[in-house]
């Protein structure tokens, strides 16, 4: 009770003022009334209207102790006033005083009969404290008083319910009927509430009357024949929606109901054939169809789960021409929740071919062309989105890697060139970081370095944690033995990020190698080395044989060189293999038994 008394109490004085509670309904003002009709003296008068407004401002202002008891002074003028009773009762009722409140409340109608806002919040009280006699009393009466208000008689038709009251209800709609012209929702609440009272050819009659009044909408004809199969009446029903499909061959609702009316009477096969009627029908809207897949899915999955019968409605439903891409959509979102993912590919792709522009069903190509590792099916998925879908950066990222990982580096770089141009304030930062790392590997691919390392830069600006560019970024700085320090620094926070990771530790023992600190660096390749554990790479071994010479272990660097030799080529860890030079080199440093720097 305490929340709407509370709204009221805090902004009553604009409540009241704009809504009539200073007299507005009679046309009268408490401030401003004639000398005849005033009870007070001109004095009484003009000190009752100074504290009253007085008391509005203090309310306004939040000072509620002052505005109380200015409102009391205004009773001590004028203990028949309205407006100063009412208010008085908003602040007995805050108080949690509801005997007196209810008491200023009663006296403030009783001194106002003709506002309407104040037996509306005498009619609320009662409601909320379940009173609902005295409640139906006072919006009977505003009834009454305001024959032209909807608002209580509405109040009394959910009162009456309440009570279960049906006659009084019925008789109440009639009324709201009178004032607001007759509407499917009262004819069918009438209709609910003569089967109430077991007045079944009334309940009947009311729905009849509906279709009469709008005799040429087919959708009222259409309910009276849902309600008569609702209601065991299955002759009258047929009879109904036969009248309409007469007048209007392809009318959808009326087809829908007589599938089922076929359900109801237990006769399968013409509700299958009524149902292909529908969902093969041209003229029947995609929306109509869609509506009626959900509910068989639902009633599907509510009983048998067999999803046969689903597929193959869909797919006879696909095969005609199709308004949109809706029910393609929502089928091969069924095949993939029934993990028929092969079967889901024909329809996605129909999907595409009605609407190009549709994310979701690209990427879920794309996802299962990823997963398989297919680099040409990945192209040929993503790069129709650059035209259909140019701001979604996640085609550019996988269209760009098929590329590069095909090794077509110009193509690659030319993707990638085009998604950073996509970036805007709203792209993920994490995304724009790594398109940006992987620009960065493809100008170093093609030897640009100052442009690699731009690249890396701009991927560190919106992620400088990103350990791939961290760590690329440092490597290529040592091959090139230049910024050693900041080389150091970016890699170190890759080992730390990921103290396992074999190539991060690779990374850091070889920029400690290249800064002379070859004993420090012994210790990461040693980790790099346990790390790679059946998996090495030939770099890595290569590196440790590296270290192992500087530290005067030549023999030991010599077996390293040699296992490294014998496993070029094999790209065990996915990485590029070593060119000509690199393998060359390496076979130098076996033969002369000693470490040739790049």
């Amino acid at each position: 009770m305490k929340n709407w008394l509370y709204i009221l109490l805090v902004c009553g004085a604009a409540w009241l003022t704009g809504c009539g509670s200073l007299g507005k309904q009679t046309g009268k003002s408490t401030l401003q009334t004639t000398a005849e009709q005033d009870p007070l003296t001109p004095e009484q008068r003009r000190k009752y209207d100074y504290y009253f407004l007085e008391a509005v401002r203090m309310k306004q202002k939040g000072e509620y102790d002052a505005a109380f008891e200015l409102y009391k002074h205004c009773l001590d003028i004028y203990p028949q006033s309205a407006a100063a009773l009412y208010e008085i009762s908003q602040f007995y009722m805050f108080l949690n005083l509801p005997e007196k409140g209810e008491q200023a409340l009663k006296q403030a109608v009783h001194s106002d009969e003709s506002n309407f806002w104040y037996k509306q919040t005498l009619a609320m009280y009662y409601q909320q404290k379940r009173e609902w006699a005295k409640a139906i009393a006072v919006y009977e009466d505003m009834a009454n008083l305001f024959p032209s208000r909807l608002e209580p008689l509405m109040s009394l038709v959910d009162l009456y319910t309440q009570t279960q009251s049906y006659g009084e209800v019925v008789k109440t709609l009639n009324r709201l009927e009178e004032l607001d012209g007759k509407s499917e929702q009262i004819s069918m609440e009438k209709f609910r509430m003569y089967l109430l009272l077991g007045q079944k050819d009334q309940a009947f009659n009311e729905i009849v009357s509906l279709s009469k009044e709008y005799p040429y909408d087919m959708r009222y004809q259409t309910i009276l024949g849902d309600v008569y199969l609702e209601n065991d009446k299955p002759q009258e029903a047929y009879d109904t929606y036969q009248r309409i499909l007469k007048e209007e061959p392809g009318y959808a609702p009326a087809l829908l109901s007589m599938a089922s009316y076929y359900k109801k009477m237990g006769q399968d096969s013409l509700y299958q054939v009524q149902l292909d009627t529908i969902l093969l029908n041209g003229d029947v809207q995609s929306d109509t169809k869609m509506e009626i897949m959900r509910q068989l899915i639902l009633q599907s999955e509510q009983t048998t789960k067999d999803s046969t019968q689903i597929v193959n409605l869909f797919r006879n439903i696909l095969k005609c021409p199709q308004q949109n891409a809706d029910l393609a959509m929502l089928c091969a979102q069924y095949m993939i929740t029934k993990r028929m993912e092969k079967e889901s590919v024909p329809v996605l792709n129909q999907v595409l071919q009605l609407d190009p522009e549709n994310k979701p069903a690209r990427l879920q190509l794309l996802s299962y062309a990823i997963r398989d590792n297919n680099l040409d099916e990945v192209i040929h998925i993503a790069t129709p989105a650059l035209e259909y879908n140019p701001d979604a950066l996640e085609f550019y990222y996988y269209l760009g890697l098929a590329h590069f990982q095909k090794k077509e580096t110009d193509k690659a770089l030319e993707v990638f060139s085009k998604g950073v141009k996509q970036v805007n304030e709203k792209s993920d930062k994490n995304v724009v970081s790594d398109f940006y790392a992987i620009l960065g590997d493809l100008y170093h691919t093609k030897k640009m370095q100052a442009e690699a390392y731009a690249a890396y830069d701009s991927s560190l600006v919106y992620n400088p944690d990103n350990i791939g560019s961290l760590n690329n970024y440092a490597y290529y700085l040592s091959l090139e033995r230049k910024n050693l320090d900041k080389a150091e620094e970016m890699s170190y926070r890759t080992v730390k990020a990921e103290p396992e990771n074999a190539t991060y530790l690779d990374t850091y023992a070889w920029i400690l190698f290249e800064k002379g600190k070859y004993t420090e660096a012994r210790i990461y390749i040693d980790q790099a080395m346990r790390s790679e554990e059946g998996k090495k790479s030939p770099l890595i071994v290569e590196h440790c044989g590296d270290i192992y010479y500087m530290l005067g272990e030549k023999e030991k660097a010599l077996e390293y060189w040699k296992q490294s030799a014998s496993m070029d080529d094999k790209e065990e860890d996915g990485s590029t293999p070593r060119t000509k030079e690199e393998l060359n080199r390496l076979k130098r440093k076996i033969a002369l038994r000693k470490y040739i720097a790049e």
